[in-house]
């Protein structure tokens, strides 16, 4: 035993017997085997709220901590170190996530202009156009009267192109929607056919491929 306590101080110890003889003792598993003392787990501050996941609607943030002391030896292990909350996002951009697109086949003349408009606005410098890549989300039956909106399918990529005579004071199409949102669309020249979908990218000075979409 006395061998024993002094080989907690040291890697070996010596002890000295009544003849004054020197006797080395060495650890061994019985030593090496002691129980250590449990380290509990210390965490941080909560660092601050990240921003709203979502720019319109409903969405979630979420803020974080980190661990400070790691727990051994069956310590107490360490609480959550993310938490997340609903939230409510409202951009000032989130007005154009309100526009409804009304769209129709490129094959529609591309300089087609709005009868109703006023003489002056006709006389405009026309713009570059742009175009816009969307995921459908959503699609009324109504779609299925028209052979061009019959290709509108659920998850299908489209794009559609916004031509200078379509841009409005913005100089921008209505309804191009905005990044990662879900937006909404109507077929101009088909009653009933409306749906949803999700803007992926666009392009500036850039035309759609054949058969594709034009904002109007």
């Amino acid at each position: 035993n006395l061998c024993y306590h002094y080989m907690l101080l040291q890697d070996h110890c010596t002890v000295h017997t009544e003849l004054m003889e020197i006797v080395w003792c060495w650890c061994d598993h019985a030593c090496s085997s002691l129980p250590l003392a449990a380290i509990d787990c210390v965490v941080g501050s909560w660092g601050p709220w990240s921003e709203c996941g979502s720019l319109c609607g409903g969405g979630s943030k979420e803020r974080t901590r980190q661990v400070t002391v790691p727990p051994r030896n069956g310590g107490t292990p360490c609480p959550d170190l993310k938490q997340r909350r609903g939230c409510f996002g409202h951009s000032p951009i989130c007005n154009a996530a309100e526009e409804v697109a009304k769209i129709l086949p490129d094959s529609y003349k591309r300089n087609f202009k709005d009868p109703w408009r006023r003489p002056h606005m006709l006389m405009k410098e026309v713009k570059p156009s742009y175009c816009v890549h969307f995921r459908v989300k959503q699609v009324s039956a109504a779609c299925r009267q028209s052979l061009w909106s019959s290709h509108l399918l659920r998850e299908r990529s489209v794009c559609v192109e916004c031509h200078g005579e379509a841009m409005g004071s913005r100089s921008r199409c209505e309804g191009d929607g905005l990044e990662a949102t879900r937006t909404f669309w109507t077929a101009a020249s088909v009653p009933g056919c409306q749906g949803s979908w999700v803007r992926e990218s666009s392009r500036e000075q850039c035309r759609c491929p054949q058969h594709s979409l034009i904002f109007v």
